[in-house]
């Protein structure tokens, strides 16, 4: 059974930084696509970012803000968020897909952790 873990959630006030981090471990195949979404109270799962092989995506309303990166050997993600905004408030998610498309589509996604809460005030 793949295992997820997500660390690095925190409350931060508008315009700071927060590093969100994803290991992986018990993974059957290498360098699969992996994601980030959220969900905030209220409403649905949303699609953040996401990266396979050389190739990132982002929802237009991260983009130049949050940066996906991925170190392949500690099977490890990493989501970058700099200038947080209120908005940004959600409990974040990492997911592993399991190899379809698009990658804005939670139902590509095989594994998930349990979610870090991320809290942003104003």
């Amino acid at each position: 059974q793949v295992q997820l873990v997500e660390s690095g959630g925190g409350l931060v006030q508008a315009g700071d930084s927060l590093r969100l981090s994803c290991a992986a471990s018990r993974l059957t195949f290498s360098s699969p696509a992996m994601g980030w979404f959220r969900q905030a109270p209220g409403k649905e799962r949303e699609f953040v970012s996401a990266s396979r092989w050389s190739l990132t995506y982002y929802a237009d309303s991260v983009k130049g803000r949050f940066t996906i990166s991925r170190d392949n050997a500690k099977n490890t993600v990493y989501l970058q968020m700099n200038s947080l905004k209120p908005e940004d408030t959600a409990v974040y998610y990492c997911a592993v897909s399991g190899g379809g498309w698009p990658l804005s589509d939670d139902r590509q996604y095989a594994y998930w952790g349990q979610g870090t809460q991320v809290t942003v005030s104003s």
